[in-house]
C-alpha cells in the first residue's frame, strides 16, 4: 500500500480524498495555489506545497510543479480527483514515467475514451449499444447532410474532442445544417484545438443514465448500478439520484452486465463511468469518463462502498474485494450540487463565508470544504458543496432532503440552495417526469 499520496486537486474533492487516505493510514500532500493557502484540505493535509498563483494554467494544470511537489515530498502516488488533470493522458504518462503511481486508468485508456469517435467505435466493438451516427469524423456539410437524411432529423453535430456542451449544435431541419456544421467546427477548434466533428441522431426526450464501473489489474470488473443525471443546465448536472426512478431491476442487470463485460475486455483499471442517453427503453452510449465523478456519493450511499478507497487499492495492485454477486443496492439517494451562484441568474457569488451550519442526522452527508470565515475564491468552479441524502424509498429520501435543505446555512454569499428547494417541490420532479431538457424548460417558465 502507498505511504504518501499527492492530492492534485482542490475544494471538496481534495478534502474527500484526504479523508479516505487518512482512514487508510496514508499520509497526504496538498498542492495548492496561492488563492487556496487557507483551504480546508491544505490545513488538514500532512504536508502542503504551493504550486503557483491563482490561474489554473499556472497552478492546478502546471504539470512540472505538481511532479516536483511529488518528488520533493517523496510521494509514491498522485490522485487527480475530477476535473483539472484527471483525464489528461499525458499527465498520467508523465506521472508513471517518474516512477509515481497515477491513481486512475492508464494514459492509453484515457486517450482512447477522450476521443469521442474512437470511444464510440470501441464501445460498439465491445457490444455496448450506441447512438446511430457517423462512423468517424465528418469533413463537410454535404456528407453531414447525407447522413442526416439517412438517420432522419433532428441530428446533432458534436466535437470529437468535446465535452461540457462545447462544439455541439442541434440541427432540426436540413436548412440549418450548413451553418450549424461550420459553427460546431469553429467552436471545437477554439475550445479543444481540434475541429473534427461527427454527426449523431438527436434523441428528443432522453434521460441521462450512467453506469459506475470498477476494474482491477487481475482481470476483474464489476458495475455498481446506475445514476440518473438528467437534471442539467447547459449540459452541466445540477442534481443526481441513484437508482434511476425509470430503470427496472432487469434493465439494470442487463446493461450493467454489458458494461462490466466491456470494461473487463478493455483491461480497464480503476473507477470509470459509462454514460448513456436512455429513451423508450433503449440505452445509447455517449461517452466514458475515466475518472471519479462529482456524483459518486449517491452510489456510495446505496452500495455502502467507498469508491476513493477502491481507487487507491486498485492502483496499489490489489484485486477487487467484491464480486458482482456481493454488490447489493439499498434505498435511494439524491445529491444536490450547491454552487456559489445567484439562484435566479446563476451569476458567480464568491466571497467570505460569514455563517456556516451544515445539516445532519441519519443518512445525511455533506461533502464540502467550507468553514465559517473561509473566502470562496473567484478563480475556480463555483461548486462549493454537495448535499447527499439517502432514504429507504425515493419518497422518504425526498422528505429527508427537504428537511436537510431547510437546515443548511451558508451565509455571506449567494448559493443555489433555494433553487434546489424549489426543484424538489415540483410535481414533475416528484413524479420523476423529467428528461435532460426539463430543467432548462422549467427555468424559462420560472423566469418568464
Amino acid at each position: 500500500m502507498f505511504e504518501k499520496i499527492v492530492i492534485a486537486n482542490r475544494g471538496e474533492i481534495a478534502l474527500r480524498i484526504h479523508r479516505a487516505c487518512h482512514e487508510m493510514g496514508i499520509r497526504t500532500v496538498a498542492v495548492h495555489s496561492t488563492a487556496d493557502a487557507n483551504a480546508m484540505h491544505v490545513r488538514l493535509a500532512d504536508e502542503s506545497v504551493c504550486i503557483g498563483p491563482p490561474p489554473t494554467s499556472e497552478s492546478y494544470l502546471n504539470v512540472p510543479n505538481i511532479i516536483a511537489a511529488a518528488e520533493i515530498t517523496g510521494a509514491d502516488a498522485v490522485h487527480p480527483g475530477y476535473g483539472f488533470l484527471s483525464e489528461n493522458a499525458q499527465f498520467a504518462d508523465i506521472v508513471a514515467d517518474h516512477g509515481i503511481v497515477f491513481i486512475g486508468p492508464t494514459g492509453d485508456h484515457i486517450r482512447l475514451m477522450g476521443d469521442k469517435i474512437k470511444a464510440k467505435e470501441t464501445a460498439k466493438s465491445l457490444g455496448i449499444p450506441v447512438v446511430p451516427g457517423s462512423e468517424g469524423g465528418v469533413t463537410n456539410p454535404q456528407e453531414a447532410g447525407r447522413l442526416a437524411e439517412e438517420m432522419g432529423y433532428p441530428v446533432i453535430v458534436k466535437a470529437a474532442a468535446g465535452g461540457g456542451g462545447r462544439g455541439m449544435k442541434v440541427v432540426r431541419e436540413a436548412g440549418e445544417l450548413s451553418e450549424a456544421f461550420s459553427a460546431a467546427r469553429t467552436e471545437a477548434k477554439a475550445a479543444f484545438g481540434d475541429d473534427t466533428v461527427y454527426v449523431e441522431k438527436f434523441l428528443a426526450n432522453p434521460r441521462h443514465i450512467e453506469i459506475q464501473v470498477l476494474g482491477d489489474s487481475h482481470g476483474n470488473a464489476v458495475h455498481l448500478g446506475e445514476r440518473d443525471c438528467s437534471l442539467q443546465r447547459r449540459h452541466q448536472k445540477i442534481l443526481e439520484e441513484a437508482p434511476s426512478p425509470v430503470i427496472t431491476d432487469e434493465q439494470r442487470e442487463e446493461i450493467g452486465g454489458v458494461v462490466a463485460k466491456a470494461v473487463r475486455g478493455m483491461g480497464y483499471l480503476g473507477a470509470g463511468t459509462v454514460e448513456f442517453l436512455y429513451e423508450d427503453g433503449e440505452f445509447y452510449f455517449i461517452e466514458m469518463n475515466t475518472r471519479l465523478q462529482v456524483e459518486h456519493p449517491v452510489t456510495e450511499m446505496i452500495t455502502d462502498m467507498d469508491l476513493v478507497r477502491m481507487q487507491i487499492r486498485i492502483a496499489a495492485g490489489e484485486p477487487l474485494p467484491v464480486t458482482q454477486e456481493d454488490i447489493r443496492f439499498s434505498g435511494h439517494a439524491i445529491e444536490c450540487r450547491i454552487n456559489a451562484e445567484d439562484p435566479a441568474t446563476f451569476a458567480p457569488s464568491p466571497g467570505r463565508i460569514t455563517d456556516y451550519h451544515p445539516p445532519g442526522g441519519l443518512d445525511v452527508r455533506v461533502d464540502s470544504a467550507l468553514y465559517s470565515g473561509y473566502s470562496v475564491p473567484p478563480y475556480y468552479d463555483s461548486l462549493i458543496s454537495k448535499l447527499i441524502v439517502r432514504g429507504n424509498t425515493r419518497d422518504g429520501c425526498l422528505l429527508r432532503l427537504r428537511r436537510a435543505l431547510e437546515e443548511y446555512v451558508i451565509g455571506g454569499i449567494k448559493t443555489t440552495i433555494p433553487l434546489h428547494q424549489e426543484l424538489i417541490e415540483d410535481s414533475d420532479f416528484i413524479g420523476s417526469q423529467y428528461n435532460i431538457h426539463w430543467l432548462e424548460d422549467w427555468l424559462r417558465r420560472a423566469n418568464s
